[in-house]
């Protein structure tokens, strides 16, 4: 996949943006397979940006880069079939408050591209492999 270089204004307008088909928001991982879903969706629609670090008031929290990495990889590499094709960029975000007590803080910028060959699937807790899409700012499971 091509790589995107995501300038500080790009970045400043994501997040200014609302959750949308090709855009969504997470503070963190927390269970690498519902990220699954919302990488499957995206890959089996029009493809899109999973911005993680954000809290629902758009406000930059930032993250651990190496434990969200690892866990986008994780719910990819176990859930998803056939993978799907991503690209994973840090960014650090400075603010008011980061200059002032002089601390980084980091957003991960998930690329996830359309999926051009097969469906991907996204096994369930049961063992399932079950297709999602997105419709509008959510996953659906399509049936």
């Amino acid at each position: 996949m091509k790589s995107t270089f995501f300038s500080e204004e790009f970045v400043k307008n994501l997040i200014n943006s609302t959750e949308n088909k090709t855009l969504d928001f997470k503070l963190k991982v927390t269970s690498t397979s519902k990220i699954a879903r919302s990488l499957a969706a995206m890959a089996n629609t029009e493809g899109g940006i999973l911005v993680i670090g954000i809290n629902d008031q758009k406000k930059v929290i930032g993250i651990d880069l190496n434990e969200e990495r690892y866990m986008i990889d994780q719910a990819n590499e176990k859930y998803c079939t056939p993978k799907v094709s991503i690209s994973m960029h840090d960014f650090q975000w400075k603010d008011e408050e980061s200059k002032k007590t002089n601390s980084e803080k980091w957003i991960l910028l998930v690329e996830v591209k359309k999926s051009e060959g097969p469906t991907i699937y996204c096994e369930d807790k049961s063992g399932i492999k079950r297709k999602y899409i997105r419709v509008e700012d959510q996953n659906r499971l399509v049936s």
